[in-house]
């Protein structure tokens, strides 16, 4: 779902974390899977799927701070645990994922106090009221919603290539895809999808609807309104798409792609570069499937997807999204299985990530727009001379995480100077990865990877003068992608990382020919 100013998410943070210290990162983090026709937790304790029905709850209450902000996921979560559910908490969970048109019966105010009306489009519908709190400032206001959701449809489907949502019936009175208009931002949302009904025959696809906020007030989302609607728009919509491949996908993919496509559908907003801080583009050593409920890195983790698709094209993150999808012949992967797959031909998962976590220490030279990217810092900085020659980091690094050293010539005017880097990482069965930026003194960057033996070990040598070299960064990669799948964690299979906190050493020499 589209989340509201992160700076206001993290002012109650302190307020939800012990509580979202007891939940895991979602409920498919719960050990959720296919049994017969229908997935659902599998052993999972009755307690735990009643929590899952408390935080669907909170994401809509109003008063659950930071953990409201992932709606989407909490109701897919609820959606997947209800046949789990007793009879009472299951009336529950219908009442939560019910339409706003279901009326005022709905506990959680969801529901509209008066009857609705709709405006129509080839693909899409939406409902509003003309009176009350849902109202929209204006019926211009609807049609402009439509119209919207419309150029979003043409843009995702016509244009990018990704199935349509899954059909609903009729259950917003014909076979359109239903968005619903209420005033939601009071409660910390821009928008949400939920997943509605499975599709007869295909238990890990499902229709749905979403909500958007009545008006995007700049007073509650500090933009222009257009501006909140395009990219709410964008984001809310794929995740309906996402449900017609495989709703039970794991989260972090689900919210990461979802943020990248507003990029795609609505590049001049630029709303989600505020998660960039909390991602990879600054937090290299966050894993990059992480997904917390009461955290920002997966939305910040757009800049993955844009990484590959200023490099492969936009086509690879439907690719991705193809082979982790289901139907028609698709794999059915989970997320990073799928991706791993997809980029066999394209270098490899472990030297594509190496090569994307060093793009992110020099943001502005890597990306279009990476100028206004906050950039990785290195965790340490030395200086070789004529006197002191050499120096050397050792540290720990989890799965599908990096950490970077530069190091810097001092007056070594001679162009006969060359920097040795000898880098000792784990074995090649964990995927160790090692990339190079050699910054010049023109300002352009040389990109070179460290080839290493099935012992981890590698060697590299590149020219070091002051003359023409401004510094060398070496990005030590951990691209593992090994899990122990289903241990109820935030992480891609919901999956316990095999390869956590390896250890990697780095050896650098100033050399005179």
């Amino acid at each position: 779902m589209r989340r509201p100013s992160p700076l206001a998410l993290l002012l109650s943070l302190a307020l939800t974390a012990s509580a979202a210290a007891s939940l895991p990162g979602s409920a498919a983090a719960a050990g959720l899977r296919a049994d017969a026709d229908t997935p659902r937790p599998a052993g999972v304790a009755l307690s735990r799927t009643t929590e899952v029905l408390a935080r669907a709850a909170g994401a809509l209450d109003g008063d659950d701070g930071p953990a409201r902000a992932d709606a989407t996921l909490a109701l897919r979560d609820l959606f997947l645990a209800r046949p789990s559910l007793d009879e009472d908490d299951e009336t529950e969970a219908d009442r939560l994922l019910a339409r706003p048109t279901d009326g005022v019966s709905d506990p959680y105010g969801d529901g509209y106090a008066t009857g609705s009306v709709k405006t129509c489009a080839k693909h899409v519908c939406v409902h509003y009221v003309r009176s009350g709190a849902d109202a929209p400032p204006s019926t211009a206001w609807a049609k402009k919603t439509l119209s919207v959701m419309e150029r979003v449809w043409k843009h995702h489907i016509g244009k990018l290539g990704y199935r349509k949502p899954a059909r609903d019936g009729s259950r917003g009175g014909n076979r359109k895809f239903d968005v619903y208009l209420k005033e939601i931002g009071s409660d910390g949302l821009y928008g949400y999808c939920a997943p509605e009904n499975r599709v007869p025959g295909k238990p890990k696809q499902a229709s749905g609807f979403c909500v958007l906020d009545d008006d995007f007030a700049r007073s509650q989302f500090g933009r222009a309104p257009v501006e909140s609607l395009k990219v709410t728009a964008a984001h809310e919509f794929f995740h309906a798409i996402q449900f017609a491949y495989d709703y039970t996908e794991d989260p972090w993919f689900l919210e990461s792609t979802a943020t990248w496509i507003e990029e795609r559908f609505a590049d001049g907003v630029n709303d989600n570069r505020s998660y960039l801080k909390f991602g990879q583009a600054a937090r290299s050593t966050k894993p990059l499937d992480l997904f917390d409920s009461s955290g920002l890195a997966h939305y910040g983790n757009w800049v993955f997807w844009e990484y590959l698709s200023e490099r492969y094209g936009n086509g690879i993150v439907r690719q991705t999204i193809q082979r982790a999808g289901t139907g028609g012949g698709l794999p059915d992967d989970y997320s990073v299985q799928a991706l791993k797959k997809v980029l066999k031909k394209r270098g490899g998962l472990p030297r594509t990530y190496a090569a994307f976590a060093a793009a992110n220490t020099a943001p502005a030279k890597s990306y279009d727009e990476g100028s206004a990217f906050p950039g990785v810092s290195p965790i340490k900085v030395a200086k070789l001379g004529s006197k002191q020659r050499s120096a050397s980091a050792s540290t720990r690094i989890n799965h599908l995480a990096a950490k970077t050293v530069e190091l810097k010539p001092k007056r070594l005017k001679s162009r006969k100077w060359r920097l040795r880097i000898a880098v000792d990482a784990p074995r090649a069965a964990t995927s160790p990865a090692v990339a190079l930026i050699i910054k010049r003194s023109n300002g352009r960057l040389l990109r070179r990877t460290v080839s290493l033996d099935a012992s981890g070990s590698g060697t590299k040598k590149v020219a070091f003068t002051s003359r023409t070299v401004r510094s060398v960064s070496v990005t030590l990669a951990n691209a593992s992608t090994r899990y122990d799948c289903d241990s109820r964690t935030g992480f891609a299979c919901e999956g316990r990382p095999l390869d956590q906190g390896q250890r990697f050493t780095v050896k650098a020499k100033a050399l005179r020919r």
